[in-house]
């Protein structure tokens, strides 16, 4: 069994050090134990470090993609090395390297597909109240979008099994981590969380730039996870209002008419057919969307079955 420890990289260069010496090289359960680094188009010296301190594998960007793009071309990776599990980390540190055992047991008991660390945020003394309320609603939703119950969805500290790392996707430039955990809960995986410790924080959060562009940034996020994922529910619900308005302002409308006061409200009528059509046509939208979310979701599978014959092949 072979484990590779992956952490998605971009100007690492004053933590890397710090969050490699904490990696293990020897994790119950494993033969082998590798690290992998994606160097995300860095202009440090990253890359560098990451040699200096014994890193098996190092994929580079030659320019930079975001964390999306450097996770998933990990797990490319990894999957091509021939990686039975893959835990995800920070370069930071942010992570206790000590619960990397705890994380990947489940997958390897067989119990679990994929382990999110969930963190104590309550306690972390460096999240602001208004990060700690924007990831309590961030894994709510992503709870509802994937009938799951994992209560630190924004966490990066994952283990995934070989299979689960062959049928993730991320479509979203931003960020893996809601996306990857809706797309579990769609495929019927099994996925299950684990509380992991966190270190003392050594460089401000990449992501967290300021409130009101992380609040902007979260809002959009989750507003395409429910328009990719959830197509028909996201557009059949905004349709069923419209339609639902204009219903009620046309029986409101031929009240009047009833009693002879009809030409008094002909804006009610005029009103009420615009939301009655813009309800149909939003409707219309939920069906096409839900047959374009089909074909997606035909492609992942094309794409899970060629990658599963090519193990095979080399095999």
């Amino acid at each position: 069994m072979k484990l590779i420890i992956q952490i998605p990289c971009y100007n690492e260069a004053g933590t890397l050090a710090v969050a490699l010496s904490a990696l293990p090289r020897e994790v119950e359960g494993f033969d082998e134990v590798e690290w992998l680094i994606i160097d995300d188009g860095s202009t440090d010296e990253t890359a560098s470090i990451a040699r200096e301190n014994g890193v098996d594998h190092i994929v580079r960007h030659t320019r930079n993609q975001g964390l999306a793009k450097g996770f998933m071309s990990g797990m490319d990776a990894c999957l091509h090395l021939g990686a039975d599990v893959i835990v995800n980390t920070d370069a930071d540190n942010q992570y206790n390297a000590d619960d990397i055992p705890a994380l990947t047991a489940p997958v390897l008991e067989g119990s679990s597909d994929i382990v999110v660390g969930a963190r104590p945020i309550e306690d972390i003394e460096h999240f602001s109240p208004i990060k700690k309320l924007l990831q309590k609603i961030g894994s709510g939703v992503v709870r509802m979008a994937s009938n799951t119950d994992i209560p630190d969805a924004p966490s990066g500290f994952r283990a995934m099994s070989r299979r689960a790392a062959q049928q993730l996707m991320v479509f979203n430039d931003y960020t893996y981590t809601l996306e990857t955990i809706i797309q579990a809960g769609q495929k019927n995986m099994a996925i299950s969380s684990v509380p992991v410790r966190v270190n003392e924080d050594l460089r401000p959060s990449r992501l967290f730039k300021s409130i009101p562009s992380y609040i902007k940034r979260s809002i959009f996020t989750i507003i395409r996870i429910f328009v990719i994922y959830r197509p028909f529910r996201f557009f059949g619900t905004i349709g069923g209002i419209l339609f639902g308005l204009g219903f009620l302002i046309g029986l409101r409308f031929m009240g009047y008419y009833m009693i002879g006061d009809g030409e008094g409200h002909v804006q009610s009528l005029i009103l009420a057919a615009a939301l009655l059509i813009m309800g149909f046509q939003t409707i219309l939208v939920a069906f096409l969307a839900d047959l374009l979310a089909a074909n997606r979701k035909l492609s992942e599978e094309i794409r899970y079955r060629l990658n599963s014959d090519n193990k095979r092949t080399k095999s």
